[in-house]
């Protein structure tokens, strides 16, 4: 609780500082982004942690640059991990993942076992979050809900969206033959957004490295890797470029457009063929 605090009083000094390098006071400030006063005083104090629609206005109102908005972000995404904690449960880790998805304008992400949060459908979330653990039904329906929720941010057009899976992550069935059809026909239509960008790493091609574990970088300040006990967050500028050099490199090896549907086909008639067997 000690260690929250602080970070609340480090980004309430922070926005402070910005704001006095800006030239503006508490007033001209809440105008500009058009918050309550109130508001404003309360994160400064760190007495209040901001949501995202909050941060973005402010960040737009202070005319912040990539370094500064880099220095929120780590804060941010600190602190939200720990209310998560606070919250507890898997819904309460969601609503936290939901908040950092709202706040990013860019988001690259591999997986190289699962289909990533933000692409899968209802029914692989609420089996991605529960299989194989010793959880609340309850408490996974409710953080599946949560996940899909935060999925309209993939709809918005000013965002960018970078997914890399392996032949791997596609092929893994944690339910059904027919859910991984319907999650398939998602993957289909999510590639076909002008501002998100879907490859797949077929299993013909030799890898350029073991992918070892996913991770999701927000905006180029935080990867976040999704364990089975909680996320861990890595924010230190070798791991975050370490990471955005095997992203690329599995990119570069990757299928794309009508390559990419004719893998997702093949993939697909393998769960109807597979489908056909099971019911036998």
């Amino acid at each position: 609780m000690n260690e929250r605090r602080d970070r609340l009083r480090t980004l309430g000094e922070l926005l402070r500082r910005f704001r006095k390098d800006a030239g503006l006071t508490g007033k001209d400030l809440a105008q500009r982004a058009q918050v309550a006063q109130p508001t404003i005083s309360r994160i400064e104090t760190g007495q209040l942690l901001p949501t995202p629609e909050t941060v973005e206005r402010l960040v737009s109102a202070l005319g912040l640059d990539e370094d500064g908005r880099a220095d929120l972000d780590v804060l941010l995404t600190r602190l939200r991990y720990e209310v998560s904690r606070l919250k507890g449960g898997l819904a309460g880790r969601e609503a936290a993942n939901a908040a950092r998805v709202r706040a990013g304008h860019r988001v690259v992400s591999f997986q190289s076992a699962m289909i990533p949060a933000l692409l899968q459908t209802a029914e692989y979330a609420r089996l991605a979050l529960a299989v194989g653990r010793d959880i609340d039904e309850v408490d996974a329906a409710k953080a599946a809900a949560v996940r899909v929720e935060a999925q309209t941010v993939l709809f918005d057009p000013v965002r960018e969206f970078s997914f890399l899976l392996t032949e791997g992550a596609v092929r893994t069935w944690p339910g059904p033959p027919s859910l991984m059809l319907a999650q398939l026909d998602r993957l289909s239509m999510v590639a076909t957004l002008s501002h998100v960008t879907l490859g797949v790493v077929p299993w013909s091609v030799q890898v350029p490295a073991f992918p070892l574990h996913g991770f999701t970088i927000y905006d180029g300040s935080a990867s976040v890797v999704e364990s089975l006990t909680g996320d861990v967050t890595l924010t230190d500028a070798e791991e975050l470029a370490t990471h955005m050099e095997t992203f690329e490199a599995f990119a570069a090896v990757a299928v794309y457009g009508d390559a990419l549907r004719r893998l997702l086909g093949s993939v697909a008639d393998d769960y109807r063929e597979l489908a056909g067997r099971l019911e036998k």
